[in-house]
């Protein structure tokens, strides 16, 4: 029965993995499910892809993991590389001078992608792996047994039931997986009113472009003078009284030509949006079999870029852990790992940005203190400290087993690697396929192999020689990069079945 025959209501039943929203992680979260081979569906609202000017920044994190499961093409690192890092011109708190710098051998420290491309491209991807995808569908209920969820959700020919193994809520800031999940949350009030239009700029040369502070406000403008530009405000008098009152064009030309001081004509908008400074994290990303990721999870003032970013990373640590679970082949709590690694991560975004918006305040007492920090930007430690943090470079899993190596939960650079048969490859290439990988480097390492036998099934071990020594003769990769144990550490069978069950 095709999708426009379906009766008025329909059951669905014994989906492993449903996922309640289609935006950019819910789809890469469907898709890569889908590439471990788990049944997965998605409900999405929207008919069809929305291209809006939201997020279009990829930070470096989120490009190096992207890149080890394939989602941004392939090439294989050269030793010349290790000792030449990249690096991009970025920004803090709207302050020029911060540089965000990536290895080498890595595929770039910023990456420009819209987020409906990303959406458009992993939602084909999760297509072509088996995923379902039903668009046009909205989720209205959500009810969580011992063994199940069951969803109810609002299609295009009536009401349909959903019964799931595991919920994923995906579906944005207004989650309604995590209201009606009962999910607890950390909330910070808004504070600010932020205005944003995709409009024609008809004298483009009267308005500043980038970041431009005033003492009435802020304006960001991406100025195209041959079509369309992104122009948004900020005011810090206070949040709208009406978050939810449509804009107008008049209002972003007032409002523009209020923080500026002088007019900014525009015309012909194409979309319009508001937005504040309101925060919030929830308590745990997961409650029993629902479990929360990107803006579901966390919501913040989107300075920096890192919303998009935080939420694809949440994906990408939930994915292969959830395929374990499904596949029996998961140790002790593992799915409690991502909200363990991912909480931290949305805490600390929040807690940056908010550190940038009080930087932001037009007040003119701040001025020393800005003058003072543009002065720290150029310290390279500090400099460096502030782009890993916004790239989130500074990604440091908690560890697991006691006592364990010093390099656990660090992620492993991309490494140049040269095979037994004299063929090259890197540690991208050897993760695309999404294994948990055990890279044998020396010839020491010869009974790590023995001890990781029985993992066979759940772990692919490879011996292979990097340009250079490394402090270990042998490292245990997860699938999203991350070192889960090193040769320097405790046993490596207790690691294995930690993280990947009883040995067979």
């Amino acid at each position: 029965m095709t999708e426009q025959h379906r009766p008025e209501e329909r059951t669905d039943r014994d989906i492993p993995v449903l996922i309640a929203g289609g935006g950019p992680v819910g789809m890469l979260l469907a898709a890569e499910l889908a590439r471990y081979g788990v049944q997965v569906t998605v409900l999405e609202a929207n008919h069809a892809i929305v291209d809006q000017p939201k997020a279009g920044t990829l930070h470096a994190r989120t490009v190096q993991q992207l890149a080890r499961r394939g989602h941004l093409g392939t090439r294989t690192a050269h030793p010349d590389q290790l000792a030449r890092p990249v690096a991009d011109h970025f920004h803090f708190a709207g302050m020029s001078g911060l540089t965000i710098s990536a290895p080498g051998t890595e595929a770039g420290p910023i990456v420009g992608r819209s987020q409906a491309d990303l959406e458009r491209d992993f939602e084909a991807d999760a297509r072509e792996h088996g995923a379902t995808v039903l668009r046009g569908h909205r989720v209205i209920d959500v009810r969580q047994g011992p063994e199940t969820v069951e969803v109810t959700a609002e299609g295009p020919h009536g009401i349909r039931e959903f019964t799931a193994g595991y919920l994923v809520g995906a579906d944005g800031a207004r989650s309604t997986v995590r209201r009606r999940a009962g999910f607890r949350a950390t909330t910070h009030p808004a504070t600010v009113s932020a205005l944003l239009g995709l409009v024609r700029l008809t004298e483009p040369a009267a308005v500043p472009p980038g970041w431009n502070r005033t003492p009435r406000g802020w304006t960001v403008a991406g100025v195209n003078p041959y079509g369309y530009s992104r122009f948004i405000t900020i005011d810090f008098r206070g949040p709208n009284p009406d978050r939810h009152t449509e804009l107008t064009l008049d209002e972003l030309r007032r409002e523009g030509s209020r923080i500026l001081g002088h007019d900014v004509p525009m015309a012909d908008p194409l979309f319009f949006s508001r937005f504040s400074d309101y925060a919030r994290l929830v308590s745990d990303y997961r409650e029993g079999r629902v479990l929360l990721a990107g803006d579901a999870a966390h919501v913040h003032f989107p300075v920096g870029g890192q919303g998009l970013n935080l939420g694809l990373q949440d994906a990408v640590n939930l994915a292969w852990k959830l395929a374990h679970v499904l596949a029996g082949t998961a140790g002790k709590d593992l799915l409690d790992t991502y909200d363990a690694e991912r909480r931290p991560a949305g805490q600390r975004v929040i807690d940056n940005t908010r550190a940038q918006l009080a930087l932001m305040r037009p007040d003119l007492g701040l001025d020393p203190l800005r003058d003072l920090f543009t002065e720290l930007l150029g310290l390279e430690q500090v400099n460096q400290h502030l782009g890993s943090m916004i790239s989130a470079q500074d990604t440091v899993c908690p560890p697991r087993t006691g006592g364990g190596s010093g390099w656990e939960g660090q992620f492993l650079p991309n490494l140049p690697l040269t095979v037994a048969d004299g063929t090259t490859t890197d540690v991208t290439g050897l993760l695309t396929e999404g294994r948990p990988l055990l890279l044998l480097i020396a010839d020491t390492a010869a009974p790590h192999a023995e001890q990781a036998a029985g993992w066979a099934h759940a772990v692919r071990t490879v011996t292979a020689a990097p340009p250079r020594p490394l402090p270990w003769d042998a490292v245990l990769l997860r699938p999203d990069g991350y070192i889960a144990w090193a040769s320097d550490g405790g046993a490596l069978d207790g690691t294995l079945r930690q993280w990947f069950g009883e040995p067979r």
